[in-house]
């Protein structure tokens, strides 16, 4: 039996594109459990230039939000989350903090323990005392991602 190029690719797609919708789906925010951090603990790697533009504005406002984007920099999923992940933190920078951690590295393999992600990329939000109160496993659209920032106060 011979299978043609076509038909591997369309098996191959439609696999690809599966995956795709069952991490979409997988948002979930009731089921989390009470997940406490030390802001002390929290490792941070925003880029140098919009942390120095945002600490050069003299307004102060307190963070209410860590935004936490748990993937690696190899994924495809994680790589389109790579540009809302820049937004959020320009837009909302004083008041949201954004890290993110490549969970494929030795450096950032401990935080998916840490964090009990299933898949990548894995977003984790904290309020103002370090409690997670949101999480969402796959893609995160920036408009529902934004929804989820207001539910703490970010305007």
């Amino acid at each position: 039996m011979i299978i043609s190029k076509k038909c591997i690719t369309i098996i191959f797609f439609s696999g690809v594109l599966c995956f795709f919708i069952a991490c979409n789906n997988k948002s979930q925010s009731s089921d989390v459990s009470e997940h406490k951090i030390n802001s002390s603990e929290i490792n941070t790697t925003i880029s140098s230039s919009v942390h120095a533009r945002n600490s050069d504005k003299t307004q102060k406002t307190e963070i209410r939000v860590t935004f936490i984007e748990l993937g690696s920099v190899k994924c495809i999923p994680c790589k389109m989350m790579q540009p809302i992940m820049k937004e959020v933190e320009e837009e909302y920078g004083n008041q949201v903090k954004v890290i993110f951690y490549d969970v494929w590295t030795q450096e950032g393999k401990p935080y998916a323990t840490k964090y009990r992600i299933r898949v990548i990329p894995t977003q984790v939000f904290l309020d103002k005392d370090g409690k997670e109160y949101f999480r969402h496993e796959g893609f995160f659209p920036k408009e529902d991602l934004v929804k989820i920032l207001k539910q703490k106060g970010v305007n």
